[in-house]
């Protein structure tokens, strides 16, 4: 099973949100969080859903049997796999969707 605390409990550091910052954007109690990083209690899915939003994050189910192709994929910078690199290669679909605007809580929020 894929531990997916450790990656929010990473993020949440690098870009530099307390637990408390963390909580309170994701609607949770910091205790909530704190037990949630620590490996206190095992949280339901919708907590790591909102935990993962507040900091600009997506869960996804993936298949089992596609798993490694998408991790490859991943790994590759979204490249096409087998696409050699160049001026006639497709564009990253990474660099695509990092170029492209993005609609974020603040976006919505000022609309």
């Amino acid at each position: 099973m894929i531990n997916l605390i450790h990656p929010l409990s990473a993020t949440r550091q690098a870009i530099g949100l307390s637990q408390e910052a963390l909580a309170t954007h994701a609607g949770l109690s910091r205790m909530t969080v704190q037990r949630t990083e620590s490996g206190n209690i095992d949280p339901r899915l919708s907590s790591l859903i909102v935990m993962a939003r507040a900091m600009d994050m997506e869960l996804m189910l993936v298949p089992s049997a596609i798993l490694p192709d998408l991790a490859e994929f991943v790994r590759s910078g979204g490249k096409f796999l087998g696409q050699p690199e160049g001026v006639g290669a497709p564009p990253s679909i990474v660099d695509t969707l990092l170029a492209a605007p993005r609609s974020s809580k603040a976006s919505k929020a000022e609309s």
